[in-house]
């Protein structure tokens, strides 16, 4: 059996679509304080996820991890769901 690596890159955040077939769109949120003014700055990032069961839907907390190219925008793929989505 494959032994798994412990140092594995984990993002979270929040499933914004899941219109295509066993590919999510996650929006990753981060704040951060200004240097200058003293403001919190929120910095909004989205990546492509591959959900091969299409297990996650719209408005779901999700954990991804990074992993080999699987395509030309898809560098994660799903690890858990967190927290379902309000239906």
């Amino acid at each position: 059996m494959k032994e798994r690596n412990k140092n594995l890159r984990i993002v979270q955040g929040r499933v914004v679509s899941d219109a295509m077939d066993k590919t999510r769109v996650i929006l990753l949120e981060t704040f951060y304080t200004h240097p200058k003014f003293r403001k919190i700055v929120k910095v909004s990032r989205r990546l492509k996820i591959h959900d091969e069961r299409n297990e996650s839907k719209k408005d779901d907390i999700v954990q991804a991890v990074e992993t080999r190219p699987l395509s030309r925008q898809k560098r994660h793929r799903l690890f858990k769901i967190i927290q379902r989505g309000q239906i």
